[in-house]
């Protein structure tokens, strides 16, 4: 989802950026296009808009379920580094997506206050100058804080979470949207804040983790019994291909020429997990649509939870068979590892060097 308090800055795309850019902007939009044509193919019923909202909510990937692989040390740190950045972005670029697709089949399907799509684009406008605004002036004045010792390190946490929801708010009340206000706000605030403390990163992460539970209950409550009810075999079908091919052609295309072989490519295709974010993006849909959303989110699910089964089994062998292979050219690739937190998760023990002593 878009996370305002993740600790990813823009300072973070600069080791390596040609690889975030092949992911971000050639593998996300591919495997868009690819699940909504699968998702319209496998389920007509649903439409042109509702199998948009599939394919862009499913897009999104989400580190934190494959937590061994990025913080397994045999991994070399570019390419923990590469899938960390990756699910840090990616939900805030397919977020306007999403709300057009949900924009969309409101309006299709007559709900009142719809928009439709300009209007969906006018909210989505108002979002990203809100909270880029509300994130760089906090970043600002924050930053200016610190340097004239106005501001006790272990507060500045608190003061991240109000600018984010501030940007949220302030978002609502001007009819615009408001995660992408909070995205946008979080990376504005990184930019201009400066380095972080490690009082500050602990509260973030902590009040991420909670906000990731809320999310991940309210999603069992709420769309896991319609998934009950309308689970087929060509559910799971469509989910098996969304965490295959879906996902792992798109980034083959995008990493052609990037100079990394045939296992690394591979393997970053594969840990791709979907999470948060889709969660988020079907939550929502459920409230604008209510039960016309049924099916699109019951396939979201059942993607979901056999991500978790899946990435969560294979994550910690396939990190340490990958890592074995990987073993002759690490001397090569002796970069820090990446202390870049996972949204909802605390980086691992004993490393309690912040984010940005590591640049």
């Amino acid at each position: 989802m878009p996370d305002p308090t993740s600790p990813i800055r823009i300072q973070d795309l600069r080791r390596g950026p040609g690889l975030y850019v092949r992911l971000l902007a050639v593998r996300l939009p591919l495997t868009v296009i690819a699940g909504w044509g699968l998702a319209a193919w496998f389920y007509p019923g649903l439409g042109v808009r509702l199998a948009l909202l599939v394919g862009a909510a499913l897009a999104p990937t989400d580190a934190a379920l494959g937590i061994p692989v990025v913080t397994n040390p045999v991994v070399p740190a570019r390419i923990r580094r590469l899938i960390t950045v990756e699910s840090g972005l990616n939900d805030g670029i397919a977020t306007p997506v999403v709300m057009l697709a949900i924009a969309g089949a409101a309006a299709a399907a007559g709900h009142e206050g719809s928009t439709g799509a300009g209007g969906a684009l006018l909210e989505l406008a108002v979002g990203v100058a809100i909270g880029s605004g509300i994130g760089a002036s906090g970043g600002a004045l924050l930053r200016i804080a610190r340097r004239d010792k106005w501001a006790a390190e272990d507060f500045a946490g608190i003061t991240v979470l109000a600018l984010a929801i501030l940007a949220y708010a302030a978002s609502i009340v001007a009819h615009g949207n408001g995660f992408v206000a909070a995205f946008c706000g979080g990376l504005a605030f990184g930019a201009a804040a400066g380095p972080r403390g490690p009082a500050e990163v602990q509260f973030l992460e902590q009040a991420s983790g909670l906000m990731s539970l809320l999310v991940w209950l309210a999603f069992g409550a709420i769309a896991v019994p319609i998934m009950v009810e309308r689970i087929n075999p060509a559910m799971i079908l469509y989910a098996i291909l969304s965490l295959t091919i879906i996902r792992m052609v798109p980034v083959a295309l995008a990493l052609i020429g990037a100079g990394l072989d045939r296992n690394t490519v591979l393997f970053v295709g594969w840990f791709g997990p979907r999470g948060l974010a889709s969660l988020v993006f079907a939550l929502l849909a459920l409230e604008e649509l209510g039960s016309a959303a049924d099916e699109a989110v019951a396939v979201i699910a059942v993607t979901v939870l056999l991500s978790v089964i899946a990435h969560g089994l294979s994550a910690t062998p396939l990190a340490s068979k990958y890592g074995r292979s990987t073993a002759p050219q690490k001397h090569r690739d002796a970069a820090p590892h990446p202390g870049i937190a996972l949204r909802g998760l605390p980086r691992q023990r004993g490393d309690a060097t912040a984010p940005d002593q590591l640049h």
